[in-house]
């Protein structure tokens, strides 16, 4: 097992939103002020996330995906949370460059800047074995996953920068980058090399960006989801299914607690949403002294 696991069994699994996260709750307010761009907005996690930043009071929302109906659906869904969050939506593929640079482009134009960005938008095909896997289908994990994440990143960064400095000077913190990560990375499974290697690899993208642009205000965070029962999840093959245990509602309250500042601390790392914040708060100072929930060789390895 992962020593990244397992540091942490013994925290107190929640597959629900709780009062420390709850944004209609402890997190109320929070993204007041806030624009907050995702990807991949059209149902499951990104959905409940709109949601969820609508109800801690985010300026205004900005939604992708390749389905409109389903982002009008979303759209609705936010407005309905919180009548006085704005909301928009286009329609693109993370995949291609240009429409997510226009997609970020657009939010700029309606509402003037990027202060959350979540990277939601997410690829999982059938678990079969190297030897029998089809290589565009293979491939399509890391360009949805890997790719996908990197042009939400690329043509954020600069927005999320200024904003790191804006909110700096309000005394309040900004620069917030969500990447979905899941356990999967730390995990070696048959018929998983496709999307647990993809998903490895967000972990590591995610340090890279703490690395080049830390010093520029930016909080980077590669987030475990927890199991849940999407489209996507249910792609596992059947005897995994018993662990969809999770709402899409706790990641969408763990991403609200992530952007808050109060998770700024953690920066760079791999977090699960299942874990109690309070309990993962306690562990700040070993977690930063000891280097953890980073990929790395354990000490001694050789």
């Amino acid at each position: 097992m992962s020593s990244i696991q397992t540091q942490f069994l013994d925290l107190t699994a929640h597959h629900d939103r709780y009062a420390a996260i709850d944004p209609r709750a402890a997190m109320k307010g929070s993204a007041a002020g806030k624009t907050v761009f995702i990807a991949g907005a059209s149902r499951g996690i990104g959905q409940a996330t709109a949601v969820a930043f609508a109800e801690a009071g985010a300026k205004a929302i900005y939604l992708t995906a390749r389905t409109e109906a389903a982002l009008k659906e979303t759209q609705a869904l936010a407005t309905t949370a919180n009548p006085d969050t704005q909301c928009s939506y286009s329609v693109c593929d993370v995949t291609d460059a240009a429409e997510i640079e226009a997609a970020v482009a657009d939010c700029v134009a309606q509402f003037g800047g990027i202060d959350v960005a979540d990277a939601n938008a997410g690829y999982l095909g059938p678990w079969v074995k190297i030897g029998d896997s089809d290589p565009e289908g293979w491939w399509r994990n890391w360009q949805v996953n890997v790719q996908g994440s990197y042009h939400v990143i690329r043509f954020t960064l600069p927005h999320l920068i200024e904003s790191a400095r804006i909110r700096a000077a309000e005394g309040r913190s900004g620069g917030h980058l969500i990447l979905l990560s899941s356990i999967g990375a730390q995990l070696v499974m048959p018929g998983a090399s496709d999307y647990q290697t993809a998903k490895h690899a967000i972990n590591r993208l995610c340090e890279f960006v703490q690395s080049d642009h830390g010093e520029d205000g930016i909080k980077c965070f590669a987030m475990h989801p927890g199991g849940v029962a999407t489209e996507l999840g249910r792609n596992m093959p059947d005897h995994m299914h018993e662990y969809l245990v999770d709402t899409p509602d706790l990641a969408a309250s763990f991403a609200v607690w992530l952007s808050s500042g109060q998770a700024d601390w953690a920066k760079g790392r791999y977090l699960s949403a299942n874990w109690d914040i309070t309990e993962l708060a306690a562990l700040e100072e070993q977690i930063l002294r000891d280097d953890l929930l980073v990929n790395r060789l354990r000490t001694g390895a050789f």
